[in-house]
């Protein structure tokens, strides 16, 4: 497969990017709320929203970091009430996945915005499984959660979240780490993820976003998770890079996200080819797309553009996704053989 993505012409790599199937690892479930939906959920369960139309709530959208984002990403989850509204939120977000080939999607969803609300786990994880059984059989789309915990919040917090959610942990295949990044390290969390471990979880952490690459470097060697969720500052130390490359550890990167918190000023500023480049097991996701300007078609489209990539690195790219996903390797060989023929195609 390695010559056959050169001999495809540039012309049409936009509609290559589109139809290539490819696995999305990095997406909050309720970063998929769009502004139409939270009015409807608002309106069907009585919640009074502080914008008064949908045109307020998306022109509220310009965030100046990620805590600017973080306080409107709550107040829209506040609608969240009732099993039927995580169903109807998730299966919106597979509609559009199936759009974009998504062929697995692993999400991510924060229990804890829930339960401290006063929703019970129960209804978050019912109404998100009944949305991924569906997502299956009608759409042929495979998927797994993945519990995140807030690190905002206390490690007891996020041991008691893991508690209330055992009795429910055949509905969930890992967990990760999310929300304000500054001032909350990963070893803050080093307890609970050793309970995840012996759990036989899954993990993973968001580092080196607006955190430091020792945050990277923490995620890895004092909670051993498999895989950093966006990861871009590891280029700020080369011996960290050089280990990444080294260990395949994936980097599920989120381009359009980091444009809109300015963690990049342009997308022409974005160093995710400087990450492929320096051998690094990138992978290209849409982290909150409501909020961020676009599902996961978008931000390879726009990538792209920008950095002037190519075929090959189209192909390096979504076989990236599939490798890196929480599934058996019979699995993601067949996914392969799927991409392997799409590529095919393009190049007939």
């Amino acid at each position: 497969m390695s010559t056959l993505p050169h001999s495809i012409a540039p012309d049409r790599l936009p509609a290559l990017l589109q139809a290539m199937p490819k696995a999305e690892l990095h997406m909050h479930i309720e970063g998929s709320l769009e502004p139409e939906l939270i009015f409807a959920l608002a309106q069907r369960n009585g919640v009074a929203l502080a914008y008064p139309s949908v045109e307020a709530l998306r022109a509220a959208y310009a965030f100046t970091d990620l805590q600017s984002f973080l306080d409107i990403y709550y107040a829209g989850a506040s609608v969240l009430l009732k099993e039927d509204d995580f169903h109807d939120m998730a299966w919106a977000y597979f509609e559009r996945a199936k759009a974009d080939n998504v062929v697995h999607a692993e999400l991510f969803f924060d229990p804890q915005t829930h339960t401290e609300r006063g929703v019970p786990f129960e209804v978050v994880i019912r109404g998100l499984t009944r949305a991924c059984e569906r997502a299956r059989s009608e759409l042929g789309i495979s998927s797994a959660l993945i519990l995140c915990f807030l690190r905002h919040l206390s490690e007891e917090d996020a041991l008691r979240t893991l508690e209330e959610a055992l009795p429910w942990r055949d509905h969930f295949i890992g967990v990760g780490l999310d929300s304000s990044e500054r001032g909350h390290p990963p070893e803050k969390f080093a307890r609970v993820f050793a309970r995840c471990r012996e759990l036989g979880l899954r993990l993973v952490a968001h580092a080196g976003e607006e955190g430091p690459p020792a945050y990277i470097i923490s995620a890895l060697d004092v909670l051993h998770v498999e895989r950093i969720d966006h990861g871009v500052r590891c280029v700020e130390d080369p011996a960290l890079v050089q280990r990444l490359a080294r260990q395949g550890t994936p980097l599920t990167v989120c381009p359009l996200s980091n444009i809109k918190l300015c963690v990049f000023q342009t997308m022409a500023d974005h160093n995710l080819r400087t990450l492929l480049d320096a051998g690094l097991k990138v992978t290209i996701n849409s982290d909150d797309p409501a909020y961020f300007g676009g599902y996961v078609n978008q931000n390879y489209l726009e990538t792209f553009a920008a950095l002037d990539l190519d075929a090959g690195h189209a192909y390096t790219l979504a076989r990236n996704s599939l490798e890196a996903s929480f599934v058996s390797g019979e699995q993601k060989a067949a996914w392969v053989a799927q991409l392997d023929e799409t590529f095919a195609r393009f190049a007939a």
